[in-house]
């Protein structure tokens, strides 16, 4: 390896890690911070090609934010600066995380005045990812109604495959209603990466999505249960990490590795560290399975979203062009602030306000979000002392 190479990749770790060090508040903040550090202040790419990289990963399921830190490393340095990327910016929100996990073990979550605080966290944060994503991605009457839909359905016939048939629907119903929306087309992308080598990193996300279930029923192996759990979550989120809730939710609650309570604890704790939201799955996974849990549960998570970026940069220019893909995307989007509606409701408001107090609380919460535009980190220990308070009165 060169040593230009070895510069790049080091350049690369650097930068992504103080990143994820630096980088609170959600997918949206992490763009801004991405596009100071790589665009403005180091000039990695131009602006084109860094608004058609964020399209594309805005196109895809998985986590945006990440996706984009990937490309932009293996723009930067190859395959393997993709991978650096990912690592510095996702690493310090995991160690946060699972040591997060350790000291809430063995403690009595169910009855803990600032966990139930942090319950009312979620339900705020929540609120505002829909209302921010309902006012860009449901403008009209149409994406409205197929919201509604997707809400209601997600919350009256709950199965393992219901987000996925929404999604696919949702998608056949935006080809047909906006088949002739126009489309601004930029300029290319220009990536390294070959056509075949793509191919086969498209195909090897599919064929873990379809192959892990069939595995985990021949074998009884815990570990493969939990690997099939976490890749099919990661695999299966449109926008962002707060719709992976409804789908993790579903995946680990009825295997009782962590109790509600703990799931709802850490959901509310992953909004206080910087970097992506998906490494909530690592928390998760160190409360079902210690530190290995932590790692299968972040490499599993966070697989598809690898596979996915490296499979579609070099297609994306032919794709972005297609009017009738943009009119899917349109539909699934708004059928995304259905599901994520519907997981306001189920799980979280069902569980986190129980009184009058939750909700004045939740409502304070929302405002410094919302209104205050207060840091994320500044309203989690907001609610953790306000939970505190409710439970002493």
């Amino acid at each position: 390896m060169s040593s230009s190479k070895v510069f790049a990749l080091w350049e690369v770790l650097r930068v992504s890690l103080r990143l994820g060090l630096t980088s609170f508040g959600g997918p949206i903040a992490h763009l801004g911070y991405f596009h100071d550090e790589y665009i403005r202040r180091r000039k990695w790419m131009d602006e084109q090609i860094y608004s058609e990289l964020v399209a594309l990963c805005q196109f895809l399921p998985g986590p945006a934010s990440s996706q984009v830190g990937i490309g932009v490393g293996i723009i930067r340095a190859g395959l393997l600066g993709g991978f650096i990327g990912w690592l510095g910016f996702t690493l310090p929100s995991v160690i946060a995380l699972v040591l997060f996990a350790f000291l809430l073990q063995g403690f009595d979550v169910e009855n803990a005045g600032w966990i139930h605080g942090l319950k009312i966290v979620a339900v705020a944060i929540v609120a505002q990812a829909i209302l921010g994503m309902g006012l860009k991605l449901t403008p009209d009457r149409e994406r409205v109604t197929i919201a509604v839909a997707a809400a209601a359905v997600t919350l009256l016939w709950q199965t393992a495959y219901t987000q996925v048939l929404l999604i696919v629907a949702a998608g056949l119903l935006g080809l047909w209603l906006y088949k002739k929306r126009p489309n601004a087309v930029g300029q290319s992308i220009h990536i390294a990466i070959g056509k075949p080598f793509a191919l086969c990193s498209l195909l090897l996300f599919f064929v873990l999505l379809i192959a892990l279930p069939l595995f985990r029923q021949l074998w009884n192996f815990e570990w493969l249960a939990m690997f099939d759990s976490f890749y099919r979550s990661g695999a299966l989120v449109f926008g962002g990490g707060h719709v992976m809730l409804p789908l993790l939710e579903r995946e680990i609650m009825p295997q009782g590795w962590v109790s509600q309570a703990d799931f709802l604890a850490g959901y509310g704790a992953a909004q206080a560290v910087p970097g992506p939201l998906f490494t909530f799955a690592a928390y998760l996974g160190a409360m079902a399975g210690g530190i290995v849990g932590a790692v299968v549960a972040t490499i599993a998570v966070f697989l598809p979203a690898f596979l996915l970026v490296v499979g579609a940069l070099p297609f994306w220019n032919d794709l972005r062009s297609n009017p009738r893909v943009q009119g899917a995307l349109i539909g699934i989007n708004a059928a995304v602030v259905g599901i994520l509606l519907a997981a306001l409701y189920d799980p979280l408001w069902m569980t986190a306000i129980l009184s009058p107090l939750d909700f004045t609380l939740a409502l304070f919460l929302f405002i410094l979000l919302v209104f205050w535009k207060c840091p994320p980190w500044i309203v989690v220990l907001t609610g953790a002392l306000g939970g505190l308070i409710i439970g002493n009165i």
